[in-house]
């Protein structure tokens, strides 16, 4: 055996060790933290100051948070509880002054003060209580009550902000997914051309007409664009009022049914990619007709087009591609696109990217 043959035998044991060790490391370690060590945790020993929906809010989301560790959370407010009529009680433990004799007694590990706004002098007496002791306190804003839509704190100098309706993709965010969709884009473009020809040959095949149109579409800020796809129908739509495709719709050609189901027809959108009016990841632009209806209809359907429309997004690799012929699929739709716009990164568009390729192209609902 040559000894270039033997090294690189060696190399690739050697990385199979590797990993294997790495492997049964990480899975000892995730039983024993399970099984050993959370067991022996002393309960950590939460107290929420105002039984408000701000409150409530925090609750739901440390039981989530610390779902595989030992919590108690205790309620604390100095309301009559009359007034707690709106909410299950049983988590009501007494009055502020009662907790803050507890926390004195190091019984309460950490606080959150869950009052409204307007009880600022309140929450400053509370906030100088707390001082004198050692528990990790915070405040939670009421603001969180409303469900915002996309809802970041900005610092601007020294003053802190909630970005209530915003965009991620500003300053190098911008520059990051401009240079992804340029690059990746482009490969995608060279990669996929066999199949561009083929597909623009069996529409021309299919029926009369041009291979490519454009339709209106909204974009970034609302503003319209022109969207290139592959014909699939022998009537071309773009008017005011645009009916959806349907099982069996007789305007769809056979072949154009076949690049409706495959998304082979929206390839040529990468050319709208290239040009920057789309991104190859975003909320899939809808039809004019549709987001004039929507927009009445659905909470924060706007907020989509803060960033601009994409090839695929969350929302098309979750299941929600195709006819939106229910109210219930296009808010579910927007909730994924905001979804994206609130947790975007670079590492998250590459995933989606990878999963389209598995389960986002083919459709039982897209006709």
């Amino acid at each position: 055996m040559k000894i270039s043959n033997l090294n690189s035998h060696i190399s690739l044991l050697w990385y199979i060790c590797v990993w294997c060790v790495l492997s049964l490391s990480r899975t000892i370690c995730t039983l024993s933290y399970t099984y050993i060590v959370i067991p022996r945790l002393k309960t950590n020993k939460i107290a929420i100051i105002g039984l408000t929906p701000a409150g409530l809010s925090i609750e739901q989301a440390l039981i989530s948070k610390y779902k595989n560790q030992k919590i108690s959370i205790e309620f604390y407010d100095d309301r009559s509880s009359s007034r707690f009529s709106y909410v299950n009680k049983s988590g009501y433990a007494g009055k502020v002054s009662e907790l803050i004799e507890k926390v004195k007694n190091d019984e309460i590990q950490s606080v959150y003060i869950a009052l409204p706004m307007v009880a600022k002098d309140r929450i400053k007496d509370i906030i100088h209580q707390l001082s004198n002791s050692t528990v990790n306190a915070y405040i939670v804003p009421d603001l969180y009550t409303y469900k915002l839509s996309v809802s970041q704190i900005k610092r601007i100098g020294n003053v802190h902000t909630f970005s209530i309706f915003s965009s991620p993709f500003e300053g190098l965010g911008a520059i990051i997914k401009r240079i992804e969709d340029i690059v990746i884009g482009s490969l995608i473009t060279l990669l996929i051309l066999p199949v561009l020809c083929i597909v623009a040959l069996g529409v021309k095949l299919s029926s009369p007409g041009p291979i490519l149109f454009k339709q209106d579409r909204y974009g970034l800020g609302g503003k319209k664009i022109k969207v290139w796809k592959f014909r699939s129908m022998k009537v071309m739509e773009n008017s005011e009022v645009v009916t959806q495709a349907t099982k069996n719709d007789p305007r769809v050609t056979r072949f154009g049914s076949f690049i409706r189901r495959t998304s082979l027809d929206e390839l040529p959108q990468f050319i709208n990619v290239l040009q920057g009016s789309m991104s190859i990841v975003g909320p899939r632009p809808h039809a004019v007709a549709h987001n004039e209806e929507y927009r009445v209809l659905v909470d924060n359907y706007m907020v989509r087009h803060k960033i601009k429309p994409g090839i695929t997004g969350l929302a098309q690799i979750n299941g929600y591609r195709g006819e939106t012929d229910t109210l219930d699929k296009m808010e579910k739709r927007v909730e994924y696109d905001i979804k994206y716009l609130q947790n975007w990164s670079l590492s998250m568009d590459l995933k989606i990217i990878f999963l389209t390729v598995f389960k986002g192209f083919v459709s039982d609902t897209a006709y």
